[in-house]
C-alpha cells in the first residue's frame, strides 16, 4: 500500500509540529499528539502481521486508536458496528491500495464493502478543511459512529489540520449540548434529526463556526429555526463512495433552497444523467466495491440519488430514485411530502412510505412525532400539497426507524406501512 499522505503521516506531522497540543478527548481524558502517536505506535507493535485488513468493533475510543495503528502498519481497517460476521459485507477485491473498508448502511439491502485508499481520504480531508474551514487548534465534536464514513472523515481532518477531536460514543443530545457549552467546540457534524433534538435544547455557543448537516433530507423550516437562534449551518452531501463531504452549501454564497448542497468539491465533476441520477467523477471517488464492481471506465459514479443543477454548477439533491411512489398515476417523492408536513406547527419528526393499493398505486401512510392530532396534519397537507401527494393515512408513533447515522430506514418504514392493511 503506499502510504503516501496517511492518517499515519498526518499524525507524525502534527507530533512533530505541535505535540503537546490536544489531539484528542473522550470521556474526560485528553492525549497530546505526541501521546496519541506514541500510543498508535504501541498499539501496532501488538497487532498481528496478518491478515492484511483488520476487522473490529467496540467503542469510539477503540475504533479510533486502531484506524491510526492500521495506518502506521500499511494496512486496511474495516471498523464495523458489532454485527454477526456471517452479516458483514464480502471483500473478494485486492486490498494493496486500501486504507479504510466502510460497510455501507444496508437500509434497503445487503450491505456493501466501499474500498478507500489514502489519495481518496487525503483529498476529502483536504477540500473540507479548505471549504469549511478548520485550522490548528480548532475542535470538532464527533458524535457519529466511527464504523460510518462521517466519524471516519473527522479523524482525517483533524490529523491533517492538526486540530482537536472531542469524540462522544454515539449522540446523546444532553452530553452533545452540554459539550458544546462546556468545551471550545468550532466544528460538528449532525444529521438533521439530531440538530432538531438539539435545538430543542437551546441555542449554539457563539465559538461554533460550522455545524455541517447531512446524511439525509434537511427541511425548510428546520433549516430557518436553526439558523434563527444562530447556527452556522452548512448543508452537504456526501457518501462512503466519495469518503464523505462531496458537496457544500456556504451560507456566504446567498440564501437557501431546500434541496441545494452548494458546489462540489474541486477537482470534482456533477452530471445529472437521463433517469435524473446524479453522477460524480473526482479525486475523492472510491476504489471500488468489495465484490469488484465501482465506478465505470471513465472513473463516473452513478449514484442512486436524484438532483439537478443550476447554472451556477449548485447542485440540489432530490431524494433516493428508489424511494420514488406513485400516487394517483403522478410520481411523488416522499421528500416532497415529509418537507411540506415538517412546517406543521407540532411536528417533531415525519416520515412517508407506500404500500401497494388497487386505487392509488401507491397508498401513502404517514408516520407523525409529536404532539399533535392527525387531522391538524392532514389539514396542512391539504392546503400545501397537491392532491396525489396527500397520506391517505396518518399514524402517530413515538419515533421513527433510524439508523445509527441518523438515516430514515426507509425498508423498515414500508413494513411498518403494510402493518394494518386490508
Amino acid at each position: 500500500m503506499n502510504s503516501a499522505d496517511s492518517l499515519a503521516d498526518h499524525l507524525r506531522a502534527a507530533a512533530r509540529d505541535r505535540p503537546t497540543e490536544i489531539a484528542l478527548r473522550y470521556a474526560g481524558k485528553t492525549w497530546t499528539f505526541g501521546e496519541w502517536l506514541a500510543d498508535a505506535r504501541l498499539l501496532a507493535k501488538r497487532l498481528p502481521a496478518l491478515p492484511t485488513s483488520l476487522t473490529l468493533a467496540g467503542n469510539g475510543l477503540e475504533l479510533a486508536r486502531h484506524a491510526y495503528a492500521c495506518s502506521l502498519q500499511d494496512r486496511a481497517f474495516f471498523p464495523v458496528d458489532g454485527r454477526p460476521p456471517e452479516m458483514l459485507p464480502t471483500v473478494n477485491s485486492p486490498l494493496s491500495d486500501v486504507a479504510l473498508i466502510i460497510s455501507t448502511s444496508g437500509s434497503e439491502g445487503r450491505p456493501r464493502a466501499v474500498l478507500l485508499g489514502n489519495s481518496q481520504l487525503d483529498a476529502a480531508a483536504a477540500a473540507s478543511n479548505a471549504r469549511l474551514p478548520l485550522r490548528p487548534g480548532d475542535q470538532w465534536l464527533n458524535c457519529l459512529p466511527l464504523y460510518h464514513i462521517g466519524g471516519q472523515s473527522i479523524l482525517w481532518r483533524c490529523a491533517r489540520a492538526g486540530a482537536t477531536v472531542l469524540l462522544h460514543d454515539g449522540f446523546v443530545a444532553e452530553r452533545v449540548a452540554e459539550a458544546l457549552v462546556s468545551q471550545p467546540v468550532t466544528h460538528i457534524s449532525l444529521v438533521p434529526a439530531m440538530l432538531a433534538r438539539l435545538l430543542e435544547l437551546g441555542a449554539p455557543p457563539s465559538g461554533l463556526r460550522v455545524a455541517m448537516v447531512g446524511g439525509a433530507a434537511l427541511s425548510r423550516p428546520l433549516y430557518d429555526a436553526a439558523c434563527a437562534a444562530g447556527w452556522p449551518l452548512y448543508p452537504s452531501y456526501g457518501m462512503s463512495e466519495t469518503a464523505a463531504q462531496v458537496a457544500s452549501f456556504d451560507p456566504a454564497a446567498g440564501p437557501w433552497q431546500e434541496g441545494q448542497v452548494g458546489l462540489p468539491m474541486p477537482g470534482h465533476e456533477v452530471r445529472i444523467g437521463k433517469d435524473g441520477r446524479i453522477g460524480l467523477r473526482g479525486p475523492q471517488i472510491m476504489l471500488g466495491y468489495g465484490d469488484g464492481s465501482g465506478p465505470d471506465g471513465e472513473g463516473w459514479l452513478t449514484t442512486g440519488d436524484l438532483g439537478r443543477l443550476d447554472a451556477g454548477g449548485r447542485l440540489t439533491v432530490l431524494g433516493r430514485a428508489d424511494d420514488m411512489l406513485i400516487s394517483g398515476g403522478r410520481n411523488v417523492h416522499p421528500q416532497e411530502i415529509e418537507s411540506c408536513l415538517a412546517a406543521c406547527p407540532g411536528v417533531r419528526d415525519i416520515a412517508v412510505a407506500g404500500r401497494p393499493d388497487a386505487i392509488w398505486g401507491d397508498r401513502i401512510v404517514a408516520f407523525i412525532v409529536g404532539n399533535i392530532e392527525p387531522a391538524c396534519v392532514l389539514a396542512h397537507a391539504r392546503r400545501h400539497l397537491p392532491s396525489a401527494a396527500v397520506p391517505r393515512e396518518f399514524r402517530t408513533i413515538d419515533r421513527l426507524p433510524r439508523n445509527a447515522g441518523g438515516k430514515l430506514e426507509r425498508a423498515a418504514l414500508r413494513l411498518l406501512a403494510a402493518e394494518g392493511a386490508p
